[in-house]
């Protein structure tokens, strides 16, 4: 039976992200500020030596290499969720002027899909389509937010409807097991990064 353990970690901060606005793929550089808090850190010692992976995206790498992580390869399946048309914009302006058909949307919890972009439950499966060819058993990967919040919803046994059951901490690691029997499931949530001088 095929077991693998990894951890996720979310990319840090952009300007997109302070400014509200919907990144998905489009390739946005983490701020100077961001880069330095990642510079003071390191990853926790367990995860030191694990094969690690990025997205293709700038911030996924950036952040990487701002923690010191030697050896990253870029795969594709980590990429964030593609948003379509509305990359850029703010999802408030976008509840504002779509009213009631973004609710509806909204509603449909892991199929939810914004016009000309992927669903939840599309990134879950270019994921499991990754682990199943993975011959790994342990590995970790920086990527986005929407990507650990699907892989959280298949291990939680959240429909990403109403209120997600962990508060979920974006400047730690989020740990998973999957096998090919049982799916996914939850290891370890929240897991700190360590001070660069505790980890030199």
């Amino acid at each position: 039976m095929k077991q693998i353990r990894f951890a996720l970690l979310r990319h840090g901060v952009t300007a997109w992200n302070t400014e509200k606005r919907i990144q998905g793929r489009t390739d946005i550089s983490i701020r100077p500020d961001t880069a330095d808090w990642y510079r003071q850190h390191r990853l926790p010692a367990m995860w030191t030596d694990v094969p690690w992976f990025s997205s293709p995206l700038s911030r996924t790498r950036e952040t990487a290499d701002a923690l010191g992580i030697r050896t990253v390869a870029t795969e594709p399946a980590f990429i964030e969720m593609d948003w379509g048309t509305w990359e850029g914009e703010r999802l408030s302006d976008l509840r504002a002027r779509m009213g009631e058909d973004l609710r509806a949307n909204e509603d449909r919890g892991l199929d939810f899909r914004p016009d000309e972009g992927e669903s939840p439950r599309d990134v879950l499966g270019r994921f499991e389509a990754f682990l199943k060819d993975c011959d790994l058993t342990e590995f970790g990967a920086v990527t986005h937010k929407g990507v650990i919040r699907a892989v959280y919803a298949a291990a939680r046994g959240w429909d990403m409807m109403g209120k997600i059951p962990d508060k979920l901490d974006w400047h730690c690691l989020q740990v998973f097991q999957y096998s090919d029997e049982a799916g996914f499931s939850v290891d370890a949530l929240n897991v700190p990064l360590a001070p660069a001088q505790e980890s030199a």
